[in-house]
């Protein structure tokens, strides 16, 4: 299975993360760490912005691949089986966007400027 099809079948696996970090039996760190991928994959604003060339799909193939792929090793299995079963059909019209999930994405980047105008004015 090339990288491509294998970060886009990741990519499917949302509705299941979702449902495990709602889920009594998850483990903190694996809630912590699934809050973290859902805000991001639900997030309308992306890290890395598309429109920067090559540097913009790194998000789409390897960053919220990887965030998935790190909180399915921290989900235990029962509970990952039984959370893919209720999964069934959700988000079928395609992936909710929510406009609060974009809050930390757009503090990093204004803490990001805010370091650079601070670096290069304020010294």
């Amino acid at each position: 299975m090339k990288l491509k099809e294998r970060a886009k079948k990741l990519k499917q696996t949302v509705p299941e993360v979702f449902l495990c970090l709602k889920d009594k039996d998850t483990p903190l760190l694996a809630k912590l760490l699934a809050a973290v991928t859902v805000a991001y994959a639900l997030s309308p604003v992306d890290l890395i912005p598309d429109f920067i060339p090559v540097l913009g799909y790194l998000d789409d193939i390897i960053l919220l691949p990887a965030l998935i792929a790190l909180t399915l090793k921290l989900i235990p299995k029962d509970v990952w089986e039984k959370n893919l079963r209720l999964s069934e059909g959700m988000w079928a019209d395609g992936k909710p966007k929510k406009w609060y999930c974009a809050v930390p994405i757009v503090l990093i980047w204004a803490l990001v400027i805010w370091l650079i105008v601070k670096a290069i004015f304020l010294r």
